[in-house]
C-alpha cells in the first residue's frame, strides 16, 4: 500500500492504486456521484482500473498531485476521494471531493478538504484554488463555505452542458 500523502486525526489520504478499483466503482456509481458529478461510464472493474490509470495516476505523474483515496485511520477503510484537479476548462487548480453515502455528514469531507487546502497553499504554493459544484448540491456548497471559499459565479464551462457554481479561496 502507498504511504499517505496527508494525514489528519481520523483520516489518511494516499494515491490511488489498482487495488482501489472496487471502491472507486462503488463511489463513482453512488447516487450522489451520478447526480452531482456525473456518470463517468464506470460500468466494470476494468473501467475503474482504466480511470485509475488514465486519470488519477496520470495526474500524479503530470502535476505532482491529484485526487487521493481518503481512508479512515481506525479501520483502514476507504471512504472517499479528495484532492486537487487540474482541468483545462479552469484557469487554476480546483479542489475535488466525494464520499460514499454511508460516510457523508460526519465531517470527513470538511476534514480532508481542509487538509488538502492547507497542503496546496503552504507546501505546493498554489493560489488561488477553485472548486466547482452542481448548483443543486447544497451540501457541497455549504462545505466549501465552511472552508472559507467564496462563491464567484455560476457559468457553463467550455464543453459543458450545465452551469456550475464556482468558488475560490
Amino acid at each position: 500500500m502507498k504511504a499517505p500523502i496527508l494525514t489528519t486525526d481520523r483520516l489518511s489520504l494516499r494515491e490511488a492504486t489498482f487495488r482501489d478499483a472496487e471502491f472507486l466503482f462503488q463511489l463513482m456509481n453512488s447516487p450522489g456521484w451520478i447526480e452531482f458529478i456525473g456518470d463517468r461510464g464506470i460500468k466494470s472493474m476494468a473501467d475503474a482500473e482504466n480511470y485509475i490509470s488514465d486519470r488519477l495516476i496520470a495526474s500524479y505523474k503530470q502535476w505532482g498531485y491529484g485526487l487521493y483515496v481518503v481512508y479512515q485511520i481506525a479501520n483502514n477503510l476507504p471512504i472517499g476521494l479528495c484532492g486537487l484537479v487540474n482541468r483545462p476548462t479552469l484557469p487554476t487548480v480546483d479542489l475535488g471531493f466525494a464520499l460514499l453515502p454511508a460516510h457523508e455528514g460526519k465531517g470527513y469531507g470538511t476534514e480532508s478538504a481542509r487538509e488538502v487546502l492547507r497542503w496546496a497553499k503552504e507546501e505546493l504554493k498554489l493560489t488561488p484554488i477553485l472548486a466547482i459544484t452542481h448548483p443543486e448540491n447544497i451540501r457541497s456548497q455549504a462545505l466549501l463555505e465552511r472552508l472559507g471559499m467564496q462563491f464567484v459565479e455560476k457559468k457553463i464551462l467550455e464543453g459543458g452542458e450545465e452551469a456550475v457554481c464556482i468558488y475560490e479561496i
